[in-house]
């Protein structure tokens, strides 16, 4: 599996670079406070907001991400998940901030959700990890992308600093991920993982309780964004 991700991987890369590098307009928002401030100072709020936009904010990437490293005990698959997604949200991220491609809340909110109880369900049906993971939860940072687009366009960006900016954010979001995964792994898997009960109580039982919540998420967000 590894052997097709990387070529893959490799790709997605080269295409987020081209887009980050090509010089269309800025759609934006602009904020206006940090349109003269140095790099430095950009970089720390932006990555400071990426962070705290998972931890302690964002309660449902939270979830998203616990689900990740339900299906197996190998750290290595966690970070290989969680880096296919920072790499799908960061290209929709910088699609929607360029207003090249933007999809509206009502449909973005309800799918992340949905997409939190999928992965909780697979958990459940599923005893052994399979390569389409990989490929459904790039999908599934696809959507993620347009929801942290929405709350990137509420702050806006400095408009001759949107490279550093994203880039900045992405670190913090990927450095709020991996703050899930090393606590998952080290309080949770690590000591736990060995036991002939793990999958039945922690596997099932996380898994359970995840997708009551995302389905409930699911109905509330078609309501109250509808």
């Amino acid at each position: 599996m590894k052997d097709f991700i990387v070529p893959a991987y490799r790709k997605w890369v080269i295409l987020l670079a081209v887009l980050f590098f090509s010089p269309l307009l800025f759609a934006h928002s602009i904020n206006y406070a940090l349109q003269n401030a140095p790099a430095k100072d950009v970089v720390w709020f932006y990555t400071k907001l990426g962070f705290t936009h998972i931890i302690p904010k964002g309660a449902d990437h939270i979830l998203f991400v616990v689900g990740l490293c339900l299906l197996s005990t190998n750290i290595k698959t966690m970070l290989w998940q969680a880096t296919a997604f920072t790499v799908a949200h960061s290209i929709t991220l910088a699609l929607s901030m360029k207003n090249i491609f933007v999809a509206p809340a009502p449909v973005v909110e309800p799918i992340i959700a949905l997409s939190i109880a999928f992965v909780a369900v697979e958990n459940i049906l599923i005893t052994k990890l399979k390569p389409w993971r990989i490929a459904v939860v790039f999908l599934f940072g696809l959507i993620h992308g347009m929801g942290f687009a929405s709350a990137l366009n509420e702050i806006g960006l400095p408009a001759d600093k949107f490279v550093t900016s994203i880039l900045s954010f992405n670190l913090g979001v990927e450095l709020g991920q991996m703050t899930v995964i090393v606590a998952m792994f080290s309080l949770v898997i690590l000591p736990l993982k060995d036991n002939v009960w793990y999958r039945g109580r922690v596997v099932y039982g996380l898994s359970s309780m995840i997708a009551l919540v995302a389905g409930y998420w699911v109905v509330e967000r078609v309501f109250m964004l509808s």
